[in-house]
């Protein structure tokens, strides 16, 4: 008793409607809208017929009662402030209702509430005999151990590299081509050639028709899709595992040949325009997204936009595109990736027919080479846009590759900063000091090199001026005490749960072993980059960012409301 009156319940909820099994669901889609969850205990112990669980999400416990018997209660003791307002309001509002229905009234919803109803329902829960709450920093975490993906590996004689993992827990397949070629080598002055041979893809051949590949996927419950990337541009299907056959044929038919005509190519290039417009014109922040890369880079490639731009696509030549695709798109510049429910012998007959029958041309393969040089100076821009509601302002940095070691503590970095409402700059920047509306840190890495990106979309009244002042002061606190050990924990739990929810299926399976075979250039780092995030401490975090963000130079981008543009300064008349 004494326990129970010293730590309130922050919330409480009963629910006189709903049995176990809809408790349980309640209890699933409550944890999932609060993000940074992790169960550490799911049982079902016969404590008097009701059942318990616990669930830990990051700083916030829960500890959870459930009762066979058309009773629900909820209560949860929370350390973390401010609480997730929207979801407490809800809750709130759901107890007074509840309680006001069986003549409680004027009282807080405290755990004096949960004893009092416990009394009224003649219910003893386990929860009454849980230990104290240990209200001091969390120990770490036990690691996650993460079951291996058991990959096989062969390289055809043509050169292209095949990876596959054989899986039967669903009877579906997910095959992957992934092209070493991306938004970075787009011919000059023809950005946006790699996205625009995405769509190209897609058309056909003399053995294939433009609609082939919706004929094999979609209509039959699968799926198709595509994207390009700076380095790489990936083609992925999803498909019953008895269309393993044609699909394999249809993916290595569009690497051998494509209908590369006038129409297809004109019709391809007013789609692609058309996105630019949707995703970069309409959107009031569009360009200055887009600004924020060209302006980072001095000489590499990166500061090509990927989306590419309408004068140079309208720019851009057939023979252009056939040449790309001559260049590129080639047995020996792809990888290969099937995981799910195939049989191995079918699968290497089935590659080799297919796959195995086009020719590895005699031409190199061109690379980009351009290294990107240190900067020596600060560069600050200023743009004004017709289109812009509220000021904003990106500061970016020059970071390293994908494949340095420094890269898992920098993309925790990027957790703990920006990761979700309770991060860093959103508590500080957005909720405490109303300085901002969004506040984002994003460690965007690259094969080659990459950037650390903050973004900062203004509230009304404030100035660039003083989201930097605040921005470098949070900076400062981070590069000094660094993260708390619960903003360590929660960054490694939502990085992790991303990863394994992703591995839950064939096709996330595939997509995380052709990035660690393509981009990565080790397959064996699908099973092995987990665990070392995971031994990532807090000092190591505060010491990348460090090395990338102390004394170094940045770029900063205004990017104002044309309100603010200061008056062209007025002619002087002329003296007669």
């Amino acid at each position: 008793m004494e326990l129970l009156e010293r730590y309130q319940l922050d919330l409480l909820l009963l629910d006189l409607s709903l049995g176990y099994r809809d408790g349980m669901q309640f209890l699933e889609e409550i944890s999932g809208r609060l993000p940074d969850t992790r169960r550490i205990a799911l049982s079902d112990e016969a404590h008097g017929g009701y059942g318990a669980r616990a669930l830990e999400m990051g700083p916030i416990k829960y500890s959870v009662a459930l009762c066979s018997a058309p009773v629900r209660l909820l209560a949860g003791s929370i350390c973390y402030r401010p609480p997730r307002r929207r979801i407490l309001d809800r809750v709130a509002g759901a107890i007074r209702g509840c309680l006001q229905r069986i003549g409680v009234q004027g009282v807080e919803p405290t755990v004096k509430f949960f004893l009092a109803l416990s009394a009224l329902l003649g219910a003893s829960f386990s929860l009454l005999q849980a230990a104290e709450p240990d209200l001091s920093p969390s120990p770490t975490a036990p690691a996650v151990s993460v079951p291996p993906l058991n990959f096989q590996h062969e390289t055809l004689p043509n050169g292209l590299e095949v990876y596959s993992v054989e899986d039967h827990s669903s009877p579906t397949v997910a095959v992957q081509v992934w092209y070493h070629v991306g938004s970075k080598d787009d011919p000059q002055r023809r950005s946006g050639f790699a996205h625009l041979f995405e769509h190209m893809m897609f058309k056909g051949n003399e053995h294939l028709s433009p609609d082939a590949f919706e004929n094999l996927t979609e209509n039959i419950g699968g799926e198709n899709n595509a994207f390009t990337a700076p380095d790489v541009t990936v083609y992925h299907e999803v498909v019953p595992s008895n269309y393993l056959n044609p699909i394999l044929w249809a993916e290595a038919e569009r690497m051998s040949s494509l209908a590369l005509n006038e129409a297809n190519f004109k019709s391809e290039r007013d789609v692609v325009k058309e996105e630019y417009r949707q995703r970069i014109l309409a959107n009031p922040y569009g360009d200055f997204f887009l600004d924020t890369v060209k302006n980072s880079y001095a000489v590499h490639p990166y500061k090509r936009p990927g989306i590419g731009s309408i004068e140079e696509l309208d720019a851009s030549k057939l023979a252009e595109v056939r040449a790309f695709h001559a260049t590129f798109y080639r047995p020996d510049n792809a990888t290969l990736v099937v995981v799910g429910d195939f049989q191995p012998n079918e699968l290497q007959e089935w590659v080799k027919k297919y796959f195995g029958a086009i020719k590895k041309p005699a031409e190199k393969i061109p690379r980009v080479t351009a290294k990107e040089p240190p900067r020596k100076e600060d560069k600050r821009i200023v743009k004004y846009s017709s289109k812009v509601p509220l000021p904003a302002i990106a500061i970016t940095y020059l970071a390293p590759s994908l494949r340095s070691e420094d890269a898992p503590a920098l993309n925790l970095a990027d957790e703990i900063l920006s990761g979700g409402d309770s991060s860093r700059l959103y508590q500080a920047l957005v909720y405490e000091q109303q300085i901002a509306q969004q506040a984002s840190f994003g460690a965007d890495l690259s094969q080659d090199l990459g950037l650390l990106t903050v973004r900062l979309i203004l509230a009304s009244g404030k100035t660039p001026a003083d989201a930097e002042k605040a921005f470098n002061a949070e900076l400062n606190r981070f590069l000094k005490d660094g993260a708390t050990p619960e903003e360590l924990a929660k960054a490694k739990n939502r990085f992790l749960t991303g990863k394994l929810m992703e591995r839950e299926t064939n096709n996330g399976k595939a997509s995380a072993l052709g990035e660690a075979a393509v981009l990565y250039g080790d397959p064996n780092r699908v099973n092995t980059d987990l665990a070392k995030l995971q031994a990532v401490t807090a000092d190591q975090v505060r010491e990348a960012v460090g090395r990338y963000l102390t004394n170094k130079k940045k770029v900063v981008i205004e990017y104002l409301p044309e309100a603010m543009k200061p008056a062209a300064p007025a002619k002087e008349a002329k003296k007669s």
